[in-house]
């Protein structure tokens, strides 16, 4: 894997401050069209249902992101976000550090899937994650 934490597409970039502004149309605006996202093995495909999904669970929350670390693996940009707000965080580690995995198609999110691994390796350690 290669480390990009200091050069990530300009995309994904846009995806972060628009999360912390917070800017729905901005966040919104990252992604294609026909885009997946998969938070917490809830699936949502489409620019309108992303946005309805951010809309409660991203800003209604108040939800901000910090880069802990990113990789590129095979066309696969994967960036570790410490995750704070307003949300319910009973049994969640402390930090929360979750795992975005972006796929992008032509300077847009085609797809993301954000999990809370349970595990973490030694060449790639999470803080807060064993």
């Amino acid at each position: 894997m290669k480390d990009v934490t200091h050069s990530l597409p300009s995309v994904i970039l846009d995806h972060i401050q628009a999360h912390n502004a917070p800017d729905p149309a901005a966040f919104a605006a990252t992604f294609a069209p026909d885009a997946l996202l998969n938070d917490a093995r809830r699936e949502w495909i489409g620019v309108d249902a992303i946005s309805k999904w951010a809309e409660k669970e991203i800003f209604g929350d108040n939800v901000r992101v910090e880069l802990v670390n990113a990789f590129e693996h095979a066309g696969t940009y994967i960036v570790r976000l410490k995750n704070d707000g307003d949300f319910d965080k009973t049994g969640l580690p402390d930090p929360i550090i979750l795992t975005n995995y972006f796929k992008l198609i032509d300077n847009k999110i085609a797809e993301l899937i954000v999990i809370l691994n349970m595990v973490s390796y030694p060449e790639n350690p999470v803080p807060g994650v064993r």
